[in-house]
């Protein structure tokens, strides 16, 4: 998959539940992500979703409060049987925007700190 980020993306420890959102059946799918940025997230799911197609969701972070987002698919990579995803969120407020600044903020500061601790 080409790099296409315009933020940077952390790992982080997450749940994801989402649905379709144009009306039709409502199903709810089993997510696994693998990172976040305040744009977007990535994320596995066994099942096929749409590109360009807007889901609704409740994000759980690491502080464990949830957040309702919505997602614009925008990338979708084979792998072997699970699919790796990409979305864009669509009206994050800027309040948890901020959270997931200051949560990638202290991530690269401990990184850096045990790098420095190792040498």
């Amino acid at each position: 998959m080409d790099e296409r980020r315009r933020r940077q993306r952390t790992d982080l420890d997450a749940q994801l539940k989402i649905k379709k959102t144009d009306g039709s059946k409502i199903a709810e799918f089993d997510i696994i992500v693998t990172d976040v940025s305040i744009t977007g997230i990535g994320f596995t799911c066994a099942d096929e979703l749409e590109i360009g197609s807007i889901y609704e969701g409740t994000l759980t972070i690491w502080t464990k409060e949830k957040i309702k987002v919505f997602l614009d698919i925008v990338r979708r990579d084979q792998k072997e049987d699970t699919v790796k995803y990409g979305a864009h969120f669509v009206g994050m407020p800027d309040l948890y925007k901020r959270k997931i600044g200051v949560y990638q903020t202290v991530e690269n500061e401990s990184k850096k700190q045990n790098q420095e601790d190792k040498e």
